[in-house]
């Protein structure tokens, strides 16, 4: 694992939440992008080397409506940038880590994604991510 690349954060109200976020970093979101196939609208903030990903679901039935159900808003996952996500992966599962998808999915900011099931990692999601070049 290289960093971490950045921290998401479950929100109920995406444009409310940029807002809040404007002000605590004095500077704007660089990018909105939705994640269809996870029912997610996300918005980055850059900090240095790192960011923070605001997560809105676009219906009931995402991961991120079912967070905010279940604990509210607040932090959703810490993700690490790798430098190749199928040998981390491989790596992790060979550690007795439970993988939450067999192959990487495609996720926001241009990346490909993995998850870790917060079982084994003390209730932390862990997510994995890789450049897609």
């Amino acid at each position: 694992m290289l960093k971490i690349e950045h921290i998401g954060i479950a929100v109920k109200n995406l444009e409310a939440s940029n807002e809040i976020f404007r002000k605590l970093f004095n500077k704007a979101h660089y990018k909105e992008e939705a994640v269809e196939t996870e029912g997610v609208k996300t918005s980055f903030f850059a900090l240095s080397d790192s960011k923070i990903e605001l997560l809105e679901a676009t219906r009931e039935d995402s991961p991120i409506a079912k967070f905010i159900e279940k604990r509210g808003e607040g932090i959703h996952h810490i993700a690490f940038e790798v430098e190749d996500i199928y040998s981390e992966m491989k790596r992790l599962e060979n550690e007795g880590f439970i993988l939450l998808n067999t192959e990487p999915k495609n996720g926001a900011d241009n990346k490909l994604v993995c998850f870790l099931h917060p079982k084994n990692t003390n209730g932390v999601l862990i997510e994995l991510c890789q450049e897609k070049k």
